[in-house]
């Protein structure tokens, strides 16, 4: 047997877990999506983690870590690596527990949350582009200067703490057949699986990784932990090379698939949580509703997605939003071509706004070979209600003799 799998958490070390954590962190809202649930053809739920203290479901490992250090520990302090919700969950924790707090964050780490760490109390320290450089330069610090590395999932209390989560999936939602994580390192599924497996075998658990750093396939194809050669996501939470030793093994035991969703299902999927469910989350967060609405007809009902954090920069946030609009085809870029005579563009603008669109921008080209001499070539974008709609504006155009190329 090797150490990993010498190490795994049983449901006793959640449930011992929970009375830790009991004070500290919320039992969090289970809100039922009914255009999920319309979609999917069975009731879904929304695990919203994103309304935990510090925005995300690391305050729970993290407390439940630094709890039981001893005062010899204790009196050296802590040192963590994370590109923000970690970060926030051990400083939070560190400072209720009274303990000094350090961490390392990747350069670009996003502003909201270094600035939220920072005030918890935690020194701040930017070291490399990726978790794992951050880690490198992490266990650098706790070597030097005896401070305790709190690893972001890779220990039995961490996952025991993301656990107590599964327990309130089970409580909140006792008829559950389908749980949805987002998954990084894995210390979140990880526990989640092995709480709600320990007391309902026959759910089933699907982990939801970003296709641009999923870690998870390969490992699991492979037999153990493999390292990702590069990884390219905006969704910083999940963004984990390489998987943890304890998590793995417990995601290999308990975990039923662990699937991928791209970029621009992320961002349909934070737009619609934005719009549909009133939620704020960043796209790490989004991830099991992306693959809600990829593949809705995989999953059977009822069905608890996690939104497993809402920590996002409002600037991505904008960006984001504006992905997810032209990814569930709500921007309509067009070249049309109107005669150069006065009026000409306000009657083409007045067609566009009958058809219900509205404008974002307008251009003129009037030097092309394709262009007779008294034409122009107007190209607008448009914003509209979705694809249906998106061709009734292209259908009424061409039906009052605009040439339309898209």
């Amino acid at each position: 047997m090797t150490e990993a799998d010498a190490c795994v958490v049983t449901l006793a070390d959640v449930e011992e877990a929970r009375e830790v954590i009991r004070d500290v962190a919320i039992v969090t809202p289970m809100e039922q999506s009914r255009w999920l649930s319309a979609l999917v053809g069975g009731p879904v739920w929304l695990k919203c983690e994103n309304l935990q203290r510090t925005g995300s479901f690391k305050i729970r490992g993290g407390y439940v870590r630094i709890s039981r250090l001893s005062p010899e520990e204790r009196a050296r302090g802590v040192v963590a690596a994370s590109a923000g919700n970690h970060a926030q969950g051990v400083a939070l924790a560190a400072q209720l527990l009274g303990i000094r707090s350090t961490v390392f964050m990747p350069e670009g780490a996003p502003i909201p949350k270094e600035r939220a760490t920072r005030a918890y109390g935690a020194d701040v320290v930017f070291e490399g582009t990726v978790l794992e450089e951050s880690l490198a330069g992490a266990r650098r610090f706790a070597e030097e200067t005896g401070a305790v590395l709190i690893h972001p999932f890779d220990h039995v209390d961490i996952v025991a703490g993301q656990g107590t989560l599964g327990l309130e999936v089970l409580e909140q939602v006792p008829e559950a057949r389908t749980v949805l994580v987002p998954t990084g390192g894995g210390g979140l599924l990880a526990g989640v699986a092995l709480a709600i497996k320990a007391k309902r075998p026959d759910v089933r658990l699907v982990g939801v990784q970003a296709a641009g750093a999923a870690a998870y396939p390969d490992s699991l194809t492979h037999g153990s932990p493999v390292q990702l050669p590069a990884m390219k996501t905006m969704a910083d939470g999940i963004a984990v090379g390489l998987p943890g030793d304890i998590p793995f093994t417990e995601v290999r035991h308990h975990v039923d698939e662990v699937r991928t969703v791209s970029e621009e299902s992320l961002s349909r999927a934070l737009l619609a949580l934005a719009e549909r469910a009133k939620m704020v989350v960043e796209p790490a967060g989004a991830a099991a509703v992306a693959a809600l609405l990829d593949t809705p007809h995989d999953f059977t009902g009822p069905v608890v997605a996690v939104l497993s954090g809402g920590n996002i920069d409002p600037l991505l946030l904008g960006k984001v939003i504006r992905h997810g609009m032209a990814a569930a085809g709500r921007y309509l870029n067009l070249h049309v071509t109107i005669p150069d005579t006065p009026g000409g563009l306000a009657r083409l603008l007045t067609e566009v706004g009958a058809s219900g669109a509205n404008v974002l921008e307008v251009a003129h080209e009037r030097i092309s070979p394709t262009l007779h001499l008294e034409e122009v070539e107007v190209q607008l974008q448009l914003e509209t209600r979705g694809p249906e709609h998106s061709e009734q504006v292209l259908t009424r155009l061409r039906e009052r003799g605009y040439r339309v190329i898209e």
